[in-house]
This record gives C-alpha cells, sequence and structure tokens, in this order.
C-alpha cells in the first residue's frame, strides 16, 4: 500500500538573513529550535530570494512565477485574483489548506502609514487569499507586537495581545493540532461559498474533511523586519551594540558601524524570541506525518557595503535560510547540507514534489535575481536591476542590460572586490550576460 501524502508546514519569516543562525555559524545568533530542526532537515545552503523585497519574493514564492510576469510589478501591486497559487494546486490533489499571519499581497494605500494599524487592519477579502480555504492573518502593518487578525473565524480585525511571532504561531499550532477538520467544516465552508469559486475549486464534500485528508499550512510572520528596537518577549539574551560580532564587509569607525551594531542587537534579540515560537509550533506537529519547510522571503544588508535594508544584490539580502524536513517515516535528509541552487520561486514545484514522496529540490544552472521596480522608502536599493547567480560567481545588470557587479565569490564571499571592469573576466562576464 502507498504511504499516504504528508501534511506540509511552511515557516516563512521576513528580513532573516541566511546566516543568521547557529546552525549556520553566526556568532551572534541564539536560535536552538532551528538549530535542531537543521540536525534532521536539508540544508539548501544556496538558497535565495528571486526578488529581496517582500511583496515580489511573496508573489513569486506563491505562484512560482517571477515578478512581474506574477502580476506584481510595483510595492503597491496586489497578486491578481485570478492569480493560481500552491495552495490551488494542492488542493486539487485533496489537501486541505491554512494561511496565518502576513499576507502583504493585497491593495494597499500608499499614502498610509506603513508601519501601525492602518494597513495591518486591512481586511482582506475571500477572494483575494491566494485560494487558502482556511485565512486568518493581516495584510501588513510591522506591529511586532499586539498584532491585528482578521479572517474565516474574525470577520473584523481583532487585536491580540502578545508578541506577534508568539499570537500567529500558536493560533497556528492550535489549528494544526485539531488537524484542521473541525475548523474547515466549520468556517472554510462559508469562505468558499461567499467566494463563489473565485480562485478555488468549489465547495468540499464532506468526505474531503476526513481525518485522513492531508493540509498545507503557511505560517507567515513578520519579524526579524523593523522596527528593531520593539520589544521582544522576555527582553532577549541581553544583546549590546559592542557585544555584536560584525563581518568584515561593514565599514568601521563611523556612522554606519554605530547604526549596524544598535539595529544588529535588537536583530538578534527578535531572532531568538521568533526562534522560541517556532519550536512550540514544531512541537505541535505530528512528526511522522508532517514536512517542513523553513525560510524567509529576503535577508538585510545591515551595514554591509554601507547599506541596509533589502532590495539590493548583495548575498546579505538575497540569501534566505532554506530547511526541508521530511517525515520520520521517509528515512531522509537528516543533518545534509545541499548547494543546489534553489529559489524561493522553485518552492510551489519543491512543495508538489514533498506531496508526491520525491526528493525536493531539482539542480539548476544558475538563479535568477532582480529588483523589477524601485521601491521609494528610505534606505532601500535606488535602482532597477537583474541578475543571476551561481554558489561561484554572480553578475548584476543594471536596467539597461549593462553589468553593473559581478563577483568572484569562491574567492570573495564577502563581495568586496567588483571585477566587472577587470578585462581578464571579460569573456566571463559576456557568457554570464548570455545566460540571462
Amino acid at each position: 500500500m502507498a504511504a499516504s501524502p504528508p501534511s506540509i508546514l511552511w515557516i516563512v519569516t521576513t528580513q532573516w538573513r541566511a546566516g543568521a543562525t547557529g546552525y549556520a555559524g553566526d556568532p551572534n545568533a541564539r536560535t536552538p529550535h532551528l538549530d535542531a530542526m537543521a540536525a534532521e532537515s536539508v540544508d539548501y545552503s544556496q538558497a535565495v530570494t528571486p526578488h529581496p523585497f517582500g511583496p515580489f519574493a511573496r508573489a513569486a514564492m506563491l505562484t512560482g512565477v517571477l515578478s512581474p510576469e506574477n502580476g506584481v510589478r510595483d510595492y503597491h501591486d496586489p497578486l491578481p485574483a485570478e492569480a493560481r497559487t500552491i495552495a490551488d494546486r494542492l488542493r486539487m490533489r485533496g489537501y486541505a489548506a491554512a494561511f496565518f499571519g502576513k499576507w502583504h499581497l493585497y491593495e494597499l494605500d500608499p499614502r498610509a502609514a506603513l508601519v501601525g494599524p492602518a494597513h495591518a487592519k486591512i481586511v482582506v477579502p475571500p477572494g483575494r487569499r491566494g485560494g487558502f480555504e482556511f485565512w486568518e492573518g493581516f495584510e501588513s502593518g510591522f506591529l511586532l507586537n499586539n498584532p491585528w487578525l482578521h479572517g474565516t473565524r474574525l470577520s473584523e480585525p481583532t487585536q491580540f495581545s502578545g508578541y506577534q511571532s508568539d499570537v500567529v504561531c500558536d493560533r497556528a499550532a492550535a489549528w494544526i493540532m485539531e488537524t484542521g477538520d473541525r475548523i474547515l467544516e466549520a468556517g472554510g465552508r462559508k469562505a468558499e461559498e461567499k467566494e463563489n469559486g473565485a480562485g478555488m475549486t468549489g465547495p468540499l464534500s464532506p468526505a474531503a474533511h476526513s481525518p485522513q485528508r492531508p493540509w498545507f499550512c503557511v505560517v507567515s510572520v513578520e519579524p526579524p523586519h523593523p522596527p528593531y528596537d520593539a520589544p521582544v518577549p522576555d527582553g532577549g539574551s541581553g544583546w549590546t551594540p559592542e557585544g555584536i560580532v560584525l563581518p568584515p564587509n561593514v565599514p568601521r569607525g563611523g556612522d554606519v558601524e554605530a547604526t549596524a551594531r544598535r539595529e544588529l542587537a535588537g536583530y538578534y534579540a527578535h531572532l531568538e524570541a521568533t526562534d522560541r515560537a517556532i519550536g512550540r509550533l514544531l512541537a505541535a506537529l505530528p512528526v511522522e506525518k508532517t514536512a517542513v519547510v523553513f525560510t524567509s522571503v529576503h535577508g538585510d544588508m545591515h551595514g554591509a557595503h554601507g547599506l541596509f535594508r533589502k532590495g539590493w544584490p548583495h548575498e546579505e539580502s538575497v540569501r534566505v535560510p532554506l530547511l526541508v524536513r521530511v517525515p520520520n517515516i521517509r528515512g531522509k535528509g537528516r543533518g545534509v547540507r545541499d548547494p543546489a541552487l534553489v529559489s524561493l520561486v522553485d518552492l510551489p514545484d519543491l512543495t508538489l514534489r514533498l506531496a508526491a514522496g520525491g526528493d525536493p529540490a531539482e539542480r539548476a544552472e544558475f538563479q535568477r535575481i532582480s529588483m523589477p521596480s524601485v521601491v521609494r522608502l528610505p534606505r532601500q536599493c535606488d535602482r532597477v536591476w537583474r541578475g543571476g547567480r551561481t554558489s561561484l560567481r554572480k553578475l548584476v545588470l543594471s536596467e539597461a542590460g549593462m553589468p553593473w557587479l559581478y563577483f568572484d565569490l569562491e574567492r570573495d564571499p564577502g563581495e568586496e572586490i567588483n571585477l566587472r571592469d577587470d578585462s581578464a573576466r571579460a569573456a566571463e562576464i559576456e557568457a554570464f550576460r548570455r545566460l540571462l
């Protein structure tokens, strides 16, 4: 008899850099729960986001289509109502689909404050929830404490007390422990009827709610996104700016170093607090039946090359953590570091292979990375660019298609030497450019 398909959990964070974990060797990071998960997972150590900015990356991650082809070109563009997501594709295979937390794919008012309740209380209608039959989240707002949630069980935005990662992870854990079935029976069907088929496969039959039905659940949190000075539970482990260990590519002795140290002290406190919340969520899983993916939509420069925030093509911005833990019954992927060139745009196909019991990642020649538009917010990248990356090289082109950056990642992992104008590399650069 063939094994039953596993349930699948995505844990998606925001602004968590690839190297900012204990298992990746960061001397600042205290992430015991993720370290324990890594010991049981495949660590895709070369994983990237295709677009190092939230809406573009989230749209690509859910649809498997790069921006702007997926309909999201500008920061304020919503995911089109007709977009087909991984939730739609898994529901066609008999899965229940649930989403918890930050959405950031609906219509925003560009005049409203980004940080605060205005965007946090935007109501995302059922027809714009990406095909998830159970949905409990918020558009954005960056309220790392006391978040607002609405959705299948909450017709109006409701504020919850506590740290955002704790609230979202704990509510998702409660849904998982009920296997989603009773909640879907009571609330999911009503949401589907309201939606009247938009982006969905139609009302579920009673048999579809049987205990054997596998589920797909996305748990999406904003931390460790700014504001980095937002309070965290228990105050963190007492990081101080002076105690932060900085990498060599952060300029020393000026405002950049001072800002990086101050912000990183808060950043690592948020990492620790979110790691604790993730630990409780993982403890709630039926391990023998659940595949788990942990990642982030993008990283943060944190002073590297004198830059901050995201949108930049450097490793600190485009590299993300990606752990994949398959169910114990599979007997695969225990503490393995895999250098496969995986991108978040590959996650839908990777997840479908998980559902079928296959090996998650496929081998790629290189990874495409880009910023399809300029997001005019402080400190973010100031230009449109596109490029490609292998584990050894990275080429970034300007909007006009001319080389802007070229790095030998093998010899220069900190990207401190731009080889764009090196005549000895001209043929190499041109060959890479033809690939793009």
